[in-house]
């Protein structure tokens, strides 16, 4: 067998095991490389060989579950509809805070990874609708440091949801109040421009 027929084999049995044992486990924290081998039938060794490290395996099961839980029709509905780059980008952020929430589990899971250890020279999909609703009076640099903001201060938001929820009476789980945080994050980054 080839070598990369072999590796995408074993690229899929880490993940499966990896997602595997995130979903049963109350704290995604606690599984390890060890673990994970062990459940896949792998090396551990295998996991730095695939992926590079034990959380770049669990953001791919992370972001694996994100595209299969995605609506390519509903993203593709807000993307192309007529509404303000803003508003497009509060109904696309939406829609990833609901996963997130929904997958908190993983939420946790890829949060420092996501925040700490994510390429920042990579575009975010936000780079161009906050590119776009400055229309130039923003510099690219200070587009992606806005998109990024806004994608971190989610991320870190929706980790900590059921201390925001207790500490401070807001429940993310709930849509009205997940829409509400999205707009208010959005419109404090993004404010209305004056043509």
């Amino acid at each position: 067998m080839q070598k990369e027929v072999k590796t995408e084999i074993t690229k899929e049995k880490l993940i499966a095991a990896a997602a595997k044992l995130i979903e049963g486990n109350d704290d995604p924290f606690k599984v390890t490389s060890r673990q994970i081998a062990e459940e896949s039938g792998m090396q551990a060794a295998m996991i730095n060989y695939c992926f590079g490290s034990r959380e770049n395996l669990i953001y791919e099961v992370y972001h694996r579950k994100y595209r299969e839980s995605l609506h390519d029709d509903l993203v593709a509905k807000i993307v192309n509809s007529s509404a303000s780059p803003k508003d497009k980008l509060k109904k696309l952020h939406y829609l990833v805070a609901r996963f997130l929430v929904e997958n908190h589990k993983l939420t946790r899971a890829i949060t420092s990874l996501v925040v700490f250890e994510r390429d920042l020279s990579e575009e975010s999909f936000s780079f161009g609708y906050v590119k776009a609703h400055f229309n130039g009076t923003k510099t690219d640099k200070e587009c992606r440091l806005i998109a990024y903001e806004l994608s971190t201060m989610m991320q870190l938001i929706i980790y900590r949801k059921d201390d925001i929820a207790e500490d401070l009476g807001i429940d993310l789980s709930k849509d009205r109040q997940l829409k509400h945080y999205i707009n208010l994050r959005i419109d404090l980054l993004l404010p209305d421009i004056e043509v």
